[in-house]
């Protein structure tokens, strides 16, 4: 409707409300309030309809009114229709019985009116709103407060229960994230399950409930190094063989990877000194220098590699993109793949010391890859934008013990000798990835820190380890220590935490698992050698006990009795708290190897006789 036809509309509607006043006035019976002259005015007011009122508020362009001028003219209104009602009283005792009982009917109707408009006095909305903007609005409700509107009305249940609110709170949860709206047909159905799946899957961590499985491969080698990621376990050997697992299809392909010719041809086959996995891109470095490169989709053969002059002292691998840094002694290289999957080098560095550790940033991409190193008392920052290595950290005579860094920041535990003691000992350094000036500075320990984490950690908490024996929490807004919790007697080796638990492993082979509010130990495992990898995601945790000696006495793989030096071999434990852990399509892998394959002939309970069997079938002969 145009502006000028709603001009019309409402000056004909107040002419039709004025014209029908006029040709019906109001009588109302002698009352001493109707000879009072100066309340003529407030009389004809009071005598309107509510209705009338209503109609000319919407008529002077006003919406709805107020709750009080709501109240005020249903108070006005019973008190006039007390008066009308006292007064026709009054006149009707002088009337005649039928009259008397046509009165009667019409004190019934006016009441049934009173009683329909005060049921619709209540307040509403007078305009209407789009669908879109009523969605906007509920946008902001939690769960509680949609299922209270979704108890006001039909549309506000309609609202309340639509698929795309409900969708952004399941993804606003951290579910389905990769998912569409359309995926689901109920997406609040799905929040409900996903839920009560999560609190199952916590009761399971903190009772220890699931299933728990030894990765093996090369029964008559030893573990050099692991490297997790979502479902994908990636092990090197002492025998120069890598192997990765994916835990979700226990039976994949991709599970043997082939080393480079090079590698292939050497005798004997060089060391596995670093594995690291993400969910495409696979890498080891051998002690010869070599680096090879697989897709965990396909793997066979190394879809990239390159060589280095001397062993490589640290290798890292993005955790969202296919990026590799690597550090052969001072030299740090840089390499990437580009859209169509061809791997080239994006730039190489030279540092003054050899470096030590190496992070890659993690939520840069591709496109923007940024990498930090620590070479002694130094933490660079190598970007393939910038010419040179930018210094990010260094004081004189206080090394880097340990590195780690989230996407906005980079923490560094450095190691204080000499007079710098007395200032409270070790400490950990946090500084910004976008400013490169430091941010908090904690900790004060006499022991130096071994493992720092913080990519996985929530926001404004790290949890760190130390020689000391101890498990820290620090809260970096205030600079506090939240936590500090008593947990290795040789030193912790490896941990991570998220936001209600702590998993640690120590050197004496001890992985420990705790609820971070109240400090306490849920449980523990206890494995030979050093823990020195631990990585969790919600129901799944991979732990590996590494050996320190890599040749021990009697573990030539000429022996015959390979389950003799198990115990020098290292092992890798993955737990499973997931729901369907424990039902009976969940079968280790090494229950369905077959006859034919060695590294499981001496598991293969499929192939055992029970017991009970075997003593009947000897006592027969």
């Amino acid at each position: 409707m145009a502006e000028d036809e709603l001009v019309a509309f409402r000056k004909r509607w107040k002419q039709e409300l004025t014209t029908k006043k006029k040709e019906h006035p109001l009588v109302c019976a002698p009352s001493p309030s109707c000879d009072v002259p100066g309340q003529s005015a407030a009389a004809e007011s009071e005598d309107q309809p509510d209705y009338v009122s209503i109609a000319h508020s919407l008529l002077d362009g006003r919406t709805s009114p107020l709750l009080d001028r709501i109240q005020e003219e249903r108070t006005r209104r019973k008190r006039q229709y007390h008066n009308i009602t006292h007064a026709c009283s009054t006149s009707l005792q002088l009337q005649q019985q039928p009259q008397r009982k046509v009165k009667k009917d019409e004190e019934l109707l006016d009441q049934l009116i009173q009683d329909l408009n005060e049921v619709n006095d209540i307040p509403f909305f007078d305009v209407e709103l789009p669908y879109e903007l009523a969605l906007k609005i509920f946008q902001y409700l939690n769960c509680t407060e949609l299922g209270r509107c979704a108890q006001v009305s039909r549309a506000w249940r309609v609202l309340a229960e639509d698929g795309v609110l409900w969708f952004r709170m399941c993804t606003r949860e951290g579910y389905h994230r990769d998912a569409g709206v359309s995926d689901s047909p109920c997406w609040k159905s799905t929040l409900r399950d996903c839920r009560s799946s999560a609190k199952t899957v916590c009761s399971n961590w903190k009772n220890r409930v699931g299933s728990i499985s030894q990765l093996q491969f090369e029964l008559g080698k030893v573990l050099c190094d692991v490297s997790s990621c979502d479902s994908f376990v990636l092990a090197g050997y002492t025998s120069g063989d890598v192997r990765l697992w994916d835990t979700l299809h226990w039976d994949s392909t991709a599970s043997y990877l082939k080393p480079n010719s090079l590698s292939t041809n050497s005798d004997p086959r060089p060391y596995v000194s670093h594995v690291q996995v993400n969910s495409t891109v696979a890498a080891a470095a051998y002690e010869d220098g070599c680096v090879d490169l697989w897709s965990t989709e396909t793997g066979g053969e190394p879809i990239h590699h390159y060589q280095s002059p001397v062993r490589v002292q640290a290798l890292a691998l993005s955790p969202d993109s296919p990026v590799l840094v690597s550090a052969a002694g001072p030299d740090i290289r840089l390499d990437r793949a580009d859209d169509c999957g061809y791997w080239r080098t994006l730039c190489q560095a030279q540092l003054p010391k050899t470096v030590k550790s190496l992070v890659l940033v993690p939520g840069r991409g591709q496109q923007c890859p940024l990498a930090a190193a620590a070479a002694g008392e130094t933490v660079y920052l190598l970007d393939d934008r910038e010419e040179e290595p930018r210094t990010l950290h260094s004081v004189y005579g206080h090394p880097v013990t340990c590195l780690d860094a989230s996407d906005s920041h980079v923490a560094l535990g450095v190691k204080s000798t000499g007079w710098s003691m007395h200032d409270g000992g070790n400490k950990i350094h946090v500084y910004n990835l976008e400013t490169g000036k430091p941010v908090v500075c904690v900790g004060s320990s006499p022991g130096d820190f071994t493992c720092i984490n913080l990519r996985d950690t929530p926001a404004h908490l790290l949890v760190c380890g130390n020689k000391d024996r101890r498990v820290r929490v620090f809260d970096l807004r205030a600079g506090s220590s939240v936590a500090s919790l008593y947990a290795h007697h040789l030193g912790v080796t490896s941990v991570q935490a998220d936001d209600w638990k702590i998993v640690s492993g120590g050197g004496e082979g001890l992985v420990c698992v705790w609820e971070m509010r109240m400090g306490a130990k849920l449980w523990e495992m206890h494995n030979r050698h050093p823990v020195r990898h631990v990585r969790f995601n919600t129901s799944t945790l991979v732990t590996a006990n590494i050996p320190d000696d890599k040749s021990p006495r009697g573990a030539c793989i000429t022996d015959d009795d390979l389950t003799a030096h198990r115990r020098h071999r290292g092992v890798i434990c993955h737990y499973d708290f997931s729901e369907n852990a424990l039902s009976q399509d969940h079968i280790l892998p090494i229950c369905r190897s077959n006859f034919t394959e060695s590294y499981g002939y001496n598991y293969n309970i499929g192939l055992t006789v029970p017991y009970d069997r075997l003593s009947g079938s000897h006592s027969s002969h």
